[in-house]
Formats: structure tokens, sequence, C-alpha cells
């Protein structure tokens, strides 16, 4: 890591302890992130971190982007699912696939943090199988008119900019069925449907997205007609590692409360620490921890060299995500009784973490894009 790298981790790292840590409890319990947190991660510039700094962002690369969210999410789940949903997909969406117009207009605004992005794919009858949605998308003139109802939509109530995936063509699917729109939040016909109330990461909003005749002119067209399902995959990619990231960071600060905690919490005349069963555990989880992060930015260096890392990063999303919440549950479990209760954060970091498993792809699809990339 050179020293600007380390600079910037650093940086991140005081940030999470002193301005988002304090704040964890609050965030989960009003389920809201303080207005005043995030025009400081705007000010710092964390919504934009991996683009270039023509287009608004940070200029530090993905490798960076992915690190900052490991460190946030040490301390607290729904800041780095905002960042992540705004940056990774839907950003990045405008970032790899725009036109120098729609990226000088949206994304330069959403890399400076001016306002949040959302990404509207998962429909009632579409979730896993991203490529079968049902909003409809009809040409008329200069003008396509979007129709139809998208659900858990990370951002969505808060959201300037929605980038909108509908069916150009039902008969076509993924091969050429699907486009992708930019669609401002103030756009006549598009509404916020039902807030959810969630398990966990209560202070990330999600919702549903109602369009019902949204007009949109064909300059608001990301990419080609029919490609929609292209950007959208080649997107998750980036998504999914970012998921991977934050599973990490919960990882790691769970296991930090566990270890201080043992060293401290004393049981028949000694600290827990000092009994076999506890070191054990210990052992366990910084095994797991060694590997997702060896995982992880093996996959980032696949990233940055330009080279293909579909399958990998599936793999790192499925096992990052489900060997979080063993770790966090094995740190509530050397916590004990403490661990269950809410004025300790494990609990929180439990509930917090679980969602890792479902969203930007289930564990179970993960596992078919991994068997398909190598049975392919």
């Amino acid at each position: 890591m050179n020293q600007e790298m380390q600079i910037f981790r650093e940086t991140i790292e005081r940030f999470a302890r002193e301005k988002l840590a304090p704040e964890a409890e609050a965030i989960d319990r009003h389920h809201k992130i303080p207005e005043t947190l995030m025009q400081e991660a705007a000010k710092m510039g964390l919504f934009g971190v991996p683009f270039s700094e023509e287009y608004g962002g940070s200029g530090f690369g993905w490798r960076a982007y992915y690190m900052m969210i490991e460190e946030l999410a040490k301390v607290e789940g729904s800041l780095p699912s905002v960042i992540g949903a705004h940056t990774t997909i839907a950003s990045n969406s405008i970032n790899v696939s725009g036109s120098e117009e729609q990226k000088k207009a949206y994304l330069k605004p959403l890399a400076e943090g001016t306002y949040l992005g959302a990404f509207a794919i998962t429909e009632p009858g579409a979730g896993s199988d991203a490529a079968g949605l049902r909003t409809r998308a009809e040409k008329q003139g200069e003008y396509w008119v979007l129709n139809g109802t998208k659900c858990f939509i990370t951002n969505a109530p808060s959201a300037g900019v929605i980038v909108v995936f509908a069916a150009n063509d039902l008969s076509k699917g993924a091969r050429g069925g699907i486009t992708a729109f930019i669609v401002e939040k103030d756009t006549p016909g598009l509404s916020i449907g039902k807030i959810e109330d969630k398990f966990g990461i209560r202070g990330s909003e999600t919702s549903e997205v109602i369009l019902e005749d949204v007009k949109v002119h064909e300059s608001q067209i990301l990419g080609e007609v029919g490609q929609g399902f292209k950007t959208a995959m080649r997107v998750m990619q980036n998504g999914r590692l970012s998921i991977a990231a934050g599973a990490l960071g919960a990882a790691k600060g769970a296991f930090e409360l566990a270890v201080n905690y043992a060293k401290e919490r004393k049981q028949f005349g000694r600290p827990i620490a000092d009994f076999q069963m506890i070191q054990s555990k210990i052992a366990e989880m910084k095994m797991e921890i060694y590997a997702m992060e060896s995982m992880l930015f093996r996959t980032i260096d696949l990233l940055e060299q330009g080279k293909p890392f579909n399958m990998e990063a599936s793999i790192i999303k499925a096992y990052a995500s489900e060997k979080a919440d063993w770790i966090i549950n094995e740190s509530m479990q050397v916590l004990g009784g403490n661990g269950y209760i809410k004025e300790y954060p494990v609990e929180r970091m439990l509930r917090d973490a679980r969602i890792n498993r479902i969203f930007e792809g289930t564990s179970e699809v993960q596992r078919v894009v991994i068997a398909r990339e190598v049975l392919r």
C-alpha cells in the first residue's frame, strides 16, 4: 500500500470512528442517517471515490473505494449500503455506459454528492431473475414512456437520479429487450411507494418506485436501446465486491469487539481469553477473516488489470457474506448475554450483515453463476 492510499485509509478510519460510530445506534433507532453526516461524507468526496476528477470524483480508483467501504462497515452498516448502491451500480452505470454529455450532466453531481443515485431493476416478479422484468418502455417519437413498479430500491426515497431498467421488447428479454434510462426524481409520473421497515441497515432507505406514464427523452437512454441488461450485469460485478468489502469490514468490527471483551471479561478469577474454547473461536474467526481479505483483494487485482472477474466476484460475495454472518454470530457468543442486548453493538451488526446474503444476487444465485462459469 502506497503512502497516499495509507493516508486515505487512515482518514476514513478516523471519520468512521469519530463521526459515524457515535451515530450508529441512533441511525438504527430512527431509521435515518443524519443529514449533517451525509453532507460531511459528500464534502470528503466519499460518493465519488473511484471516478475520475473530470467527472467530479476523487480519482482514487476502485481499490480505495473498497477499502473505504470496509472501514465504514466496521462500525455501521447503513452508510456503506447507501454509498455502495449510489456508487457501484447507480453512478457506475452512467460511468460505464453513459455518453460524454450524460457523464457531465449526471455522473458529476452524483460523484460530488450533490444528490443520491438509485438503481431500479428489481420488481415484484423479477428479483433473482433480473431478465424477467415487466416494466415497459414504449417509444413515442423522441420520447419513451415507462410504466411499471420496482421494489426494494435502495436510496429511492432520497435519490435525485434513478437508473431505471425497462423492457423495450418482452420477446427478446435479456438479449436485446431491456433498456436502461436515466430518470430524474421530479419527472412527472414517477413516485415513491411503500418504504420498507427492515430487519437491518435501517438507516438505508428502501422503497418501491412507481412509474405511471413516465416520459423520458431519448437522450436519457443509457447506452444503446436493448443493451440495458449488459450494463446491469457489468456494474453488478463491482456491486458484489462492494458487498464483500462491507461483509469483511463488519466481520472485522465484530471480531475486534469479541477479542477486546475476551481480554477484559473475567470468569472463575481470570479473563475468558485464557480459556481454550474462547481461544479456539478467536483463532477460527481470524482464519476466516484472513481468507476473506485475501480473496477480496485478489479479485480487486483482476479488476484493476482489466481481466474478467465475474466468477471471482460471485465467489467472494457468497463466501464473505456467509462467513461474516458466522463471525458476527460467534462474536455474540463470546460476549454471552451482553452480546444479545442493544447496549452492545454486536446484535445490530448481526442484523445489518444479514442482508449481504440477499441483495446484489442471493448466495444461491452466486452459486449458479460460479457453476456456470466453471462448466462453460
